[in-house]
């Protein structure tokens, strides 16, 4: 039997420091960086996804960065779909796949497959947005519970993709998307073994982390950013229009919130998404080895991390390589 091959997945908040474990990992170990993080995946929105920059690019492969316009809806199993061709291609070239990021769906679906849900068909997909956008997603939200209370009661009011996601669903198939997903997957990659970090600064730390990479967002000309993106004329309920600060940002840019407003209220809604990951993962994900970034600082305490951690899997790389 083929021993599994190794892939090294690194989850945690935003703002947390897991992209620079990630490249400093990859660099140690020959590896790639493959991306895991939702809004990422959007080439017009490099400043306000902090994604890495051509600096970091140079030092080691990165991939699935910006590799879709703000037009397009990347679902999970469409990243998926691209995460496993790089993973067995990074295999192929005697690589280490390093996926990281903060989605969780995103991570979950890799290492535990997805849910058999068939393919939506567009004008029910179309309609299920044109329903959103005609009466809102509360509204929406007391129409789901009245056919699906389940998925409802775990959906807040104004979550409006996963509510259009849940009634297209129920729509087409007679089934709540809840049930679906309490199905076991039938796609889990056999082939593949997961080792997982989570990076968790304290909260102190990481609240100010996520505060004050929104400043520097804004320094580095995420309005700029913002506004080439509203030029688009895009739909404002698309996924990469919804990213954290864009709204905000548009927001100062159309005058309806002023400066100082719309960066507090961005710093809130940064910290409050980074809580709600922080219990994600510490929910789904409670065999993962945790540690906080800044216990790496020094080379002493990053070596011995690293053979810990890596050296066992890349020997399986170098062996079936």
């Amino acid at each position: 039997m083929t021993e599994p091959r190794p892939v090294l997945v690194i989850g945690g908040p935003t703002a947390s420091g897991k992209s620079g474990l990630a490249l400093a990992l990859a660099k140690r170990a020959g590896g790639v960086v493959i991306n895991a993080d939702s809004m990422q995946v959007y080439a017009d929105l490099a400043i306000v996804t902090a994604r890495p920059s051509e600096a970091d690019e140079a030092e080691a492969p990165h991939i699935l960065y910006g590799i879709v316009p703000a037009s397009v809806r990347m679902s999970a199993a469409r990243w998926r779909e691209l995460a496993l061709a790089e993973i067995d291609r990074a295999h192929g070239q005697g690589r280490l796949p390093i996926v990281v990021g903060g989605t969780g769906l995103y991570l979950r679906s890799l290492m535990q497959g997805l849910s058999d849900i068939p393919d939506i068909p567009a004008d029910i997909r179309q309609a299920a947005m044109d329903l959103q956008a005609e009466i809102g997603s509360p509204a929406l939200h007391a129409r789901l519970a009245e056919i699906d209370p389940a998925t409802a009661a775990r959906l807040h009011p104004t979550d409006s993709q996963r509510l259009i996601r849940a009634w297209e669903v129920i729509q087409t198939t007679g089934r709540s998307i809840s049930d679906w997903q309490a199905a076991p997957p039938t796609d889990v990659p056999t082939h593949l073994s997961f080792t997982t970090l989570v990076v968790e600064p304290p909260r102190p730390r990481l609240y100010a982390q996520c505060d004050k990479r929104f400043l520097t967002m804004l320094e580095q000309g995420a309005e700029e950013e913002v506004a080439a993106l509203m030029a688009q004329g895009l739909d404002p309920a698309l996924p990469a229009c919804k990213a954290l600060g864009v709204p905000e940002i548009a927001a100062i840019l159309s005058g309806t919130l002023d400066r100082e407003t719309a960066i507090a209220r961005a710093q809130q809604l940064t910290r409050n998404y980074a809580k709600r990951q922080l219990t994600w993962f510490r929910n789904q994900m409670p065999a993962a080895v945790r540690l906080d970034s800044t216990e790496l600082a020094s080379e002493v305490a990053f070596a011995k991390f690293y053979d810990r951690i890596m050296t066992g899997m890349t020997k399986i790389i170098a062996k079936t390589g």
